[in-house]
């Protein structure tokens, strides 16, 4: 929502937001455009008397404890009949309509595939729009309206597309608003156990992405994942190529750091790049591809990605105390939890120690859904500090097997404090959420300098 807002600022709308407990790198890049944030969802927000409200999907009818509505502002917009829409309708409706869009969907690497196609098609000169749940440190900001010529597609815009649903009046995916020419599906795994009942449901939306993707479109697909071959088996209509696996249309050979690019074993361009992790490798062969469909040659995106600077919140180091690393990565499923310990791990290599600082905070993780394999994720690490506020599950229990491994801490000061007492000389701490958790990375830095 916040991209949004920027791209609506940038299409010369005067755009107001609301919120509660916005956190960087959003809200700075929203004070920077110069977009008001208002803290709440307070009916005093009535009297702007706005055109149009765009309502996020963090919206709901939902009701306090005491009995009144949790999103007052939204009750007051529906008894007083005002103009509402969506997020991805708006969108539809205003950005993507008439443009070739390139819409990067899966479980994981959304973010940064979608920043590295931006990049790709940005270094060969195509100056395209993009929407991205982060920040690209190549662009600087999350969003941006790009090259608009009328009357023809060569306006390009990527974007990453969430199968979250759009919002509490319309549950499709917000990708099936964005009707693509160029689709990757980078994944599929069980996700949103909130709004999901099982994986069978989600690879259900994801075909219903397929059917918007025109004839002389393409499909850029994983084929490693079973669940994306599940999806294909139901029907598809427009030209496909596949990549990650040694028969795919698009495969690598060699380290994720440094890596050449084949088809059907032939060299087609050579990555070396700052970025490590074998899903870092599969997110580059799939932007490659996705980029060829719109004339780019893989030889050009892979010299596009020696310059990649990867995006915010993606193993970004926020600092270095006492001979000591402190990272921050959005990871929290699972999955994306091990694939991004492994990625550290190949980086850094046997020699040094990793501590994993991580909270369950997404709703899949909070309902406790995946818990189980949370020991798995972990592996990788040589000890483990889960964050255990606000979770109606025992992570204690979870986390058992681990044994002296793993820590458990019900806030974040505890939490510190058992790293802290834990943390050695050449240690790198990797700290895991999909929220702001509670400035640990500044804390933990603090904390350190006084060692």
């Amino acid at each position: 929502m916040g991209g949004l807002a920027a791209l609506a600022r940038e299409a010369g709308h005067k755009v107001t937001g609301c919120d509660a407990g916005v956190y960087p790198p959003m809200s700075d890049q929203l004070k920077a455009l110069g977009i008001e944030l208002m803290e709440g969802f307070g009916l005093e927000q009535m009297q702007l008397k706005p055109d149009l409200y765009v309502i996020g999907n963090v919206v709901s009818r939902s009701r306090l404890p005491n009995g009144e509505p949790k999103y007052p502002l939204m009750e007051a917009i529906l008894e007083s009949g005002a103009p509402y829409t969506s997020g991805p309708q708006w969108l539809s409706e205003h950005v993507l309509q008439g443009r070739h869009v390139l819409a990067v969907a899966g479980t994981h690497g959304k973010t940064s595939t979608t920043s590295m196609l931006a990049w790709i098609l940005e270094a060969a000169g195509l100056e395209p729009g993009f929407l991205v749940g982060g920040v690209p440190l190549n662009f600087g900001v999350s969003a941006r309206l790009g090259k608009v010529a009328a009357g023809h597609l060569r306006n390009y815009f990527v974007i990453e597309a969430d199968e979250y649903d759009t919002a509490f009046f319309d549950k499709r995916s917000k990708f099936v608003h964005y009707r693509p020419r160029t689709a990757v599906l980078n994944n599929l795994e069980f996700d949103h156990a909130d709004i999901f009942d099982d994986l069978p449901a989600i690879e259900r939306q994801f075909h219903h992405l397929v059917r918007t993707v025109p004839g002389l479109g393409r499909l850029v697909v994983n084929g490693l994942e079973e669940s994306l071959t599940r999806v294909l088996a139901q029907g598809y209509w427009s030209e496909m190529r596949s990549f990650g696996a040694a028969v795919s249309d698009f495969s690598a050979i060699g380290e994720p750091h440094h890596f050449e690019v084949l088809r059907h074993g032939q060299k087609l361009a050579e990555v070396k790049w700052d970025l490590g992790g074998v899903h870092n490798q599969l997110n580059a062969l799939a932007a490659i591809a996705a980029a060829e469909h719109v004339g780019v040659a893989p030889e050009v995106a892979a010299q596009a990605l020696a310059s990649f600077q990867n995006v915010k919140r993606r193993m970004e180091v926020r600092g270095t105390a006492a001979g000591i690393t402190v990272y921050d990565d959005f990871a929290h499923h699972p999955t994306a939890i091990r694939t991004t310990l492994d990625g550290l791990r190949r980086q850094i290599g046997k020699g040094q120690r990793i501590l994993a600082i991580f909270e369950p905070r997404s709703n899949t993780m909070k309902l406790g859904t995946m818990k189980s394999q949370l020991p798995w994720s972990l592996e990788q690490a040589d000890l483990s500090f889960c964050h255990s506020g606000g979770l109606d599950w025992d992570a204690h229990t979870v986390l058992a097997e681990m044994g002296h491994k793993a820590q458990v801490a019900a806030t974040i000061d505890e939490l510190v404090q058992q790293v802290i007492a834990q943390v050695q000389a050449g240690d790198h701490l990797l700290c895991m959420s999909n929220g702001g958790f509670g400035g640990v990375h500044e804390r933990l830095l603090s904390a350190l300098k006084k060692i």
